[in-house]
């Protein structure tokens, strides 16, 4: 493999966050080689990496990539603040999983939780254009203006950057439905506020190929199978593994190879189990079988 940052080979195995990795290195607690290493130093697969006195390579964990539906008043972080819940506690996976973009607090839907830092990346970078959708109401009756306004883009002073063109399809007296390629802070918030409107309930029910379906609120369910190699087929990440655990370790650190079915939904509490047994057949027979949504660019406002 080719020479990559210490704290980018650590994230993309799963171990730690990149930032977690610098503050760990500024520590003492990473060697490689046996040796402190120096901010910012390149590692191969060919180095001995220690994190806490611990070789890494030897039971690095699988990957994993979980869809949750979020609650509001769920924040999307791995830190713990008073009197607020983070996803990962709520999640309570039994292992290190941290959220891969964001969900407002206020705002309810699908979230993904993984340990694969190169998927994460590849996500929530902004030249991705992955899709999104979302089904709002509002505090007021829509009208045709409002749609096609919304479908064109538009400024957003706050932020001091422009919405992209988007597709916007009536849902209801006061619901539609909104497909982004962005990931603005708050942006659906803040485009209707433009438009003169409030948001009353906001849900994220797709990103990309994978669907919320009827999972419910407060509970998760593994991405696996065909799902999840169209998934990360979209992402430009290697299905199998990735370049560093194969080197270092060809049985370990892929997605698990079992995965031709689901492993279950979940319901997220403090429970202290890990998992939930696995879903109904029917119900994971629908997840896998969901079929991709088609592709769609440019403003578009689809009248209903």
């Amino acid at each position: 493999m080719e020479p990559v940052r210490l704290n980018k080979y650590l994230s993309d195995m799963g171990i730690c966050s990149r930032r977690e990795a610098d503050r760990m290195v500024e520590e003492g607690r990473i060697r490689v080689n046996g040796l402190h290493p120096e901010m910012g130093q390149k590692v191969t697969d060919r180095d001995v990496i220690t994190v806490n006195g611990r070789e890494i390579g030897e039971n690095v964990p699988d990957k994993v990539i979980i869809a949750v539906n979020k609650p509001v008043g769920v924040v999307c972080t791995t830190k713990t603040f008073p009197g607020e819940e983070n996803i990962v506690n709520m999640v309570n996976y039994g292992s290190r999983l941290y959220p891969v973009g964001r969900l407002d607090k206020d705002s309810q839907g699908l979230i993904f939780l993984t340990n694969d830092g190169k998927f994460a990346a590849e996500v929530t970078k902004a030249s991705g254009r992955h899709e999104k959708e979302y089904e709002v109401t509002v505090n007021k009756d829509i009208t045709e203006n409002f749609l096609k306004r919304m479908s064109k883009g538009m400024y957003l002073e706050d932020l001091d950057k422009s919405t992209n063109a988007c597709t916007v399809m009536m849902g209801g007296k006061r619901k539609f439905r909104i497909i982004l390629t962005q990931g603005l802070n708050r942006q659906i918030r803040r485009m209707c506020e433009v438009c003169g409107y409030d948001v009353q309930t906001l849900k994220r029910t797709r990103i990309m190929n994978i669907e919320l379906g009827d999972l419910e609120e407060g509970h998760w369910r593994e991405i696996t199978g065909e799902e999840l190699q169209g998934l990360l087929r979209s992402v430009k990440v290697k299905p199998a593994s990735d370049d560093a655990k194969a080197a270092a370790k060809p049985s370990t650190g892929a997605y698990a190879k079992s995965a031709g079915k689901l492993s279950g939904t979940s319901k997220a509490s403090k429970s202290g189990e890990k998992k939930a047994p696995a879903a109904p057949a029917r119900s994971a027979a629908k997840f896998a079988k969901k079929p991709a949504a088609p592709k769609r660019s440019g403003s578009k406002y689809i009248p209903q």
